[in-house]
């Protein structure tokens, strides 16, 4: 397994897949992450990230049924690893780690 650091769009993209458990497939992702955002997604970037969230090991993929809305067609299926919810969990953990040191001052007014 590759290192599990995650860049933003890495932990934004595992974060989806976990959000859309069972139906996590690129197309879903893009659209749950750009209505999220309120910005388009481009199908590339997030193709390139599920496959090096894929290569880290910290997603799985498999395909799903042929469809007949999808021409026939099956589905590439994404599901979080142990090791990717682990990766969230100590994500989450350092963020909230260094939010919760920040001084109240840093920003000038109340914390956030």
């Amino acid at each position: 397994m590759k290192g599990t650091q995650l860049g933003e769009f890495e932990e934004l993209v595992l974060l989806t897949v976990a959000r859309l458990y069972d139906d996590a497939y690129s197309v879903a992702v893009i659209e749950e992450l750009g209505r999220r955002l309120e910005r388009p997604m481009s199908l590339g970037a997030v193709h390139r990230t599920m496959q090096r969230l894929e290569e880290k090991g910290l997603v799985h993929s498999r395909f799903g049924d042929a469809t007949a809305e999808r021409g026939g067609r099956r589905k590439r299926l994404f599901t979080v690893t142990a090791a990717g919810e682990q990766a969230l969990v100590e994500a989450r953990r350092l963020r909230n780690e260094l939010w919760s040191e920040i001084p109240k001052t840093a920003f000038g007014g109340p914390t956030v």
